[in-house]
């Protein structure tokens, strides 16, 4: 596995225990991180398997491709879903976590892992391009103006914070801005109450 995957699939796992109580002190945070939403009993899917969601996605963007995912080594995670990850260049990758048994979608992330120097604002800009892509892939009647401006937002609010989450409907959004080691953006589906129930 190579070093930039290796390092999002971290992201990945650690975005699985992040914290959000931002109160307590960083030993504390550490020892009672609770579990990120995805990965409690009952969590919602997306209804679509990650290759469902590339041949759609891939179909509607033609110069932001995501490669096939392929299933990373998770031993020792007693989470019972399957993760995977694509990688789209050298700093930025997406990954996943899917349901055992039917593939269906928990949460789907980009992640940057920044680059010091003269490429740095190229290289953001392109992962800026495809978290605005997935954003718009799940709510499609944003427009390019709409989603650039949530996105922005999202990241605003998440700046340096470990573990963001703000829902919109039946989608959350996740930010965890762990500065130059990267940034990740994930978009997770919210089980929603019925009424009358």
């Amino acid at each position: 596995m190579n070093k930039a995957l290796f390092t999002g699939f971290t992201l990945l796992v650690w975005l699985s225990t992040a914290s959000v109580r931002a109160e307590a002190d960083p030993q504390e945070r550490a020892e009672h991180m609770p579990t990120a939403p995805y990965l409690l009993a009952g969590a919602p899917t997306f209804d679509m398997t990650i290759g469902q969601f590339r041949e759609k996605y891939n179909a509607i963007n033609p110069k932001l491709q995501i490669a096939e995912y392929r299933a990373t080594d998770s031993r020792g995670d007693k989470s019972n879903l399957t993760r995977a990850a694509s990688k789209i260049n050298e700093n930025l990758y997406s990954s996943t976590a899917l349901e055992q048994g039917t593939g269906k979608i928990k949460t789907l992330q980009i992640t940057w892992l920044p680059v010091p120097g003269p490429e740095e604002k190229a290289a953001r800009d392109k992962a800026l391009a495809y978290m605005i892509a997935l954003t718009r892939f799940f709510e499609p009647t944003l427009t390019q103006e709409q989603s650039q401006k949530r996105l922005d937002d999202l990241l605003s609010k998440g700046k340096g914070s470990r573990y963001y989450a703000q829902a919109e409907g039946a989608l959350r959004y996740v930010v965890a801005d762990n500065g130059e080691k990267g940034l990740t953006f994930a978009i997770e589906p919210v089980k929603l109450a019925l009424n009358g129930g």
